[in-house]
């Protein structure tokens, strides 16, 4: 875990203005260590996000940071004429050495972001205004990104949603049982053996390759303290080439059940049929007039499957002894899982009528 120390030692290598004040532990994500730092400007506090980047996970930061920001750019650039544009877009601070990230003394790779002031996100999504904002804005973020000048960005994490790679590493996990905890999860164990033939139906589909966010968490949308508008995607590190179902796939996943992602009284976990219907508005609203028919017809199915294989790779982590998500208690990747595969099933069980809400809006 990294210090508070560590932390103000790296903030003093970023072109930020002001005196280090206060430093703290920020948001709730799972991978990176995030730290708001305030500092002094003559007697006004002002605030930047600290990362500490996972270089377990993002095996090449300075690959990562370049896709960062080159997006960060092409986005800022396509949004110059529109009003509150400062909000809209992550604003990395370049590093004293004019570098996108700091390395420190340790070798850990940090960077830093101007706060976005007035928003903020939710772990657990409250009205179907929100599920509204959240479609429409990661839609938006695809759209913007659609002309984005080559070179291709870099893979962060290859074969990050490449179901049938991760079903086969589940596989494994199972064979392996390094940490001797199969037995506490046989009912999982069979669910996800008993879905093994969808895991390639997205892969096969001859969908096109589109810059996605590829983890579109719920609260990885800011929303307008007092507007509630979508207004800035955040969290950019699996930004990489995609198939645009991936995204909405996992805004799905965390937008339509008003379970949290490790809810253990799973009768809480229930996809909400009002909360999809605008979700898929408002993600059609701005993602609409690019996405081709095939995409559109699978908008449902990848809700099913990228739940589905969000839950194996909790599975795959619980059973190999939690080496790649932050635990906060013992058991947390398994809890994880059983919420993950519970809305699976109520996804199963409204799919028919999800597609026809689809057709009836894409016409």
């Amino acid at each position: 875990m990294t210090s508070h120390t560590q932390a103000a030692e790296a903030a003093r290598h970023f072109l930020i203005d002001g005196r280090l004040a206060a430093i703290a532990p920020y948001g709730s994500g799972h991978i990176n260590d995030t730290f708001c730092a305030v500092f002094d400007r003559r007697g006004a506090p002002a605030r930047s996000i600290l990362q500490r980047i996972n270089t377990a996970v993002f095996t090449n930061p300075a690959a990562l940071m370049e896709n960062v920001q080159r997006v960060t750019a092409h986005l800022a650039a396509r949004l110059a004429d529109e009003p509150d544009r400062a909000r809209r877009v992550l604003a990395l601070i370049p590093a004293r050495s004019g570098q996108p990230f700091h390395v420190d003394a340790e070798g850990g790779c940090w960077r830093a972001y101007r706060f976005l002031e007035g928003a903020r996100s939710y772990d657990a999504v409250e009205s179907t205004a929100q599920a509204f904002q959240a479609g429409r804005a990661f839609g938006r973020f695809q759209q913007l990104l659609a002309d984005l000048p080559a070179p291709r960005l870099n893979d962060t994490i290859p074969d990050f949603h490449h179901t049938p790679r991760r079903f086969a590493a589940f596989e494994q996990a199972v064979a392996a049982d390094a940490a001797g905890r199969a037995i506490h999860a046989r009912a999982e164990i069979g669910f996800a053996l008993a879905h093994r033939s969808m895991t390639g139906e997205l892969l096969n589909a001859g969908l096109p390759e589109r810059v996605t966010h590829n983890d579109t968490k719920f609260n990885n949308v800011m929303l307008d303290e007092a507007t509630g508008e979508g207004l800035c995607v955040i969290d950019l590190d699996t930004v990489m080439p995609g198939l645009a179902l991936y995204d909405f796939g996992d805004m799905v996943r965390t937008t339509t059940s008003p379970a949290m992602e490790d809810e253990r009284d799973l009768s809480k976990v229930d996809l909400q049929f009002p909360m999809f219907e605008a979700l898929v508005r408002g993600y059609l609203s701005t993602a609409g007039g690019f996405l081709t028919k095939a995409e559109k017809d699978l908008l449902a199915f990848s809700g099913k499957l990228i739940t589905f294989e969000i839950g194996i790779r909790f599975l795959t982590d619980y059973l190999a002894g939690d080496t790649y998500f932050k635990i906060h208690r013992q058991g947390h990747n398994l809890d994880r899982c059983r919420t993950q595969f519970k809305l699976v099933e109520s996804i199963e069980n409204q799919e028919e009528a999800m597609n026809r809400l689809i057709e009836s809006i894409s016409i």
